[in-house]
């Protein structure tokens, strides 16, 4: 019985950990451990110290000041120094990948998919690119410390079942216009295979992955899509837009990606370091693109 006793105080005092922890993302904060429910919406506040009350699995509960409900549970990543947060990838380049999709085409191509099925609904990206991801370089610079059960998930498109992001509401509102498969749980998927090679936290990686989508989308570029729609066009005319947004050389970043003779997707070759896309560019590389036109496809199938 003493020894029973005794297993039982350790195993409980495992579960006890005291001390604090600083918030690295604004991440919400829950009254069940099953995050279904949180009282007056409360976030945690970036840069700001919380103690811990109990610790469990990826899970803290901690207390959170001037509030009615001050005991919270919350994941470990939201913090400096927990078992995911403190991952840093060695392997960061100097290069990424903007992919961008033209979502009309995309869903020519991929009627099943569950935002394709209403492919007639007006939408941002019914005129403009829609974000797809922003990938460290090199291509194989992914799922950087995730686990090997959320690499499954990710990997037979369980995309529902990896973990939720903590975005905040203006980041969510921001994603929702600009990435098409949100629904669809695609910035999971991104986050998890690319985002977390960035060294980011997942509303920093996604602010600026917005930030380039839009100065892409209010540039001649995006422009030149817009007013081509339903028209076909060639690579040396959008690189021609790319030199003429951008500076000289600037076009040469650029690959269109194509299928069944529309155009799919902008990929663009960056540096890092930089926010501003002109800045960018110019750290990033020539490339060859194999395809050399294509059409704009409209709203519709």
């Amino acid at each position: 019985m003493k020894k029973l006793l005794f297993i039982l105080i350790i195993s409980l005092s495992s579960l006890w950990a005291k001390g604090l922890v600083q918030a690295i993302d604004s991440c919400e904060v829950y009254n069940n451990i099953k995050h279904t429910k949180n009282i007056n919406n409360q976030r945690l506040k970036i840069g700001n110290s919380y103690q811990i009350i109990r610790e469990q699995n990826s899970q803290y509960y901690i207390s959170i000041k001037n509030t009615s409900v001050p005991n919270r549970w919350v994941d470990k990543k939201c913090f400096k120094n927990s078992a995911n947060s403190n991952f840093t990838n060695k392997r960061v380049s100097k290069q990424q990948l903007l992919a961008l999709s033209w979502q009309n085409a995309f869903c020519e191509t991929h009627r099943y998919v569950k935002e394709c099925k209403n492919n007639f609904s007006k939408r941002y990206t019914d005129t403009k690119f829609g974000l797809h991801g922003l990938w460290p370089q090199p291509r194989d610079n992914i799922y950087c410390g995730v686990s090997s059960e959320n690499k499954k998930f990710d990997k037979r498109h369980k995309w529902g079942k990896l973990p939720s992001l903590n975005l905040t509401p203006e980041v969510i509102k921001e994603l929702k216009e600009v990435m098409a498969g949100y629904g669809s749980n695609l910035h999971r998927h991104e986050w998890i295979k690319h985002g977390t090679c960035t060294n980011l936290t997942p509303n920093s990686y996604y602010k600026k992955a917005i930030s380039l989508t839009k100065q892409i989308n209010d540039s001649k570029v995006g422009q030149f899509f817009t007013q081509n729609i339903g028209k076909s066009v060639t690579l040396e005319q959008i690189r021609f837009k790319m030199n003429a947004s951008f500076g000289a050389g600037s076009g040469k970043k650029v690959e269109i990606r194509c299928q069944k003779g529309m155009i799919t997707e902008l990929w663009i070759h960056l540096g890092s370091g930089k926010d501003n896309i002109k800045d960018l560019l110019k750290d990033g590389k020539d490339i060859y693109s194999r395809c050399k036109n294509g059409k704009i496809d409209k709203v519709g199938f």
